[in-house]
């Protein structure tokens, strides 16, 4: 049985994403993704101009008149969202934590997959793959996909999207698109990043609060890190001490986006403290740009 008020919270992601869906980011959606391939759909007779190689051999040689093979584009993908659910998620601003964003960046995306009557599933994973949902279609599995995402009780803290990406690389045999929503608090993926997304085509979601780029002046605070457990105290009213932590933060994006690009990936950073809508209708101007030049 579902809290009345995790009920009212499911309901509001699904207003506000399906809203967004209907007005922006359908057409924007089916633009930027394309199909798997072509599939054969049925043989008809040569005409001048049409490709010799696509020339059907035996039929032609059973009914004496030349004809070839027919395609259609294979519209139908599998979407995949990979959501970070590790103890980090939990932080966020005043207004949204960062697993609250995950799930109205899930749904907006999951949404926007029906619509194209795509498949959609979720991977939920800490440094273990913790929740897997098979994909599927209709409003109620994305409901279910939302719940899970704002509900699910991990039962580690740390993140390790290796293992994340192995797991869904086994559990995906065709081609499919794969969103990594996370703040990528981790290290040492970038081999698995290139693996993934040599075999499908991957995005990465990085979301990001305020409080992790820059520090507000408020004394000697303690810190402590929810993966970890590890303690440190901060004294945020030395302007060395903010300055030190804001290049910190810098050269880690930095770092991050270096290690998107030699993999080859596409990029969306969304803020809890900022709009998401702006981030994603950049990243779709990207990519249309890109496969339409």
């Amino acid at each position: 049985m579902i809290p009345k008020e995790w009920l009212k919270k499911i309901r509001h992601v699904e207003l506000r994403t399906v809203r967004l869906v209907e007005d922006l980011m359908a057409g924007q959606y089916h633009s930027v993704f394309k199909g798997r391939g072509m599939d054969f759909d049925e043989v008809r007779e040569y005409q001048p101009g049409d490709e010799v190689r696509r020339i059907d051999w035996n039929v032609t040689a059973r009914t004496g008149i030349t004809h070839i093979k027919k395609y259609v584009e294979e519209r139908e993908m599998t979407v995949m969202l990979l959501v970070d659910a590790s103890a980090s998620g939990t932080t966020g601003s005043v207004e949204q934590s960062k697993r609250e964003l995950a799930a109205e960046l899930a749904a907006v995306l999951a949404f926007s997959a029906i619509r194209n009557n795509d498949k959609v599933g979720a991977l939920l994973f800490t440094d273990g793959a913790e929740k897997y949902l098979r994909p599927g279609k209709g409003r109620l599995h994305v409901l279910r996909l939302i719940r899970d995402v704002l509900m699910y009780q991990p039962a580690k803290q740390g993140t390790d999207l290796t293992t994340a990406l192995h797991h869904v690389n086994k559990a995906l045999p065709r081609r499919a698109v794969i969103f990594v929503i996370s703040d990528f608090m981790d290290e040492d993926f970038e081999r698995a990043l290139k693996v993934t997304s040599q075999k499908h085509d991957v995005i990465a979601v990085r979301i990001v609060d305020g409080a992790e780029r820059a520090l507000p002046e408020l004394g000697w605070v303690t810190f402590e890190d929810s993966e970890t457990g590890e303690v440190v105290e901060f004294n945020t009213s030395d302007p060395k001490a903010r300055e030190e932590f804001a290049a910190g933060a810098e050269a880690r994006l930095l770092g991050l986006r270096r290690t998107f690009r030699k993999s080859g990936i596409d990029t969306i950073e969304a803020q809890t403290d900022h709009p998401y809508l702006k981030a994603l209708l950049q990243f779709f101007a990207r990519r249309y740009r890109r496969l339409h030049p």
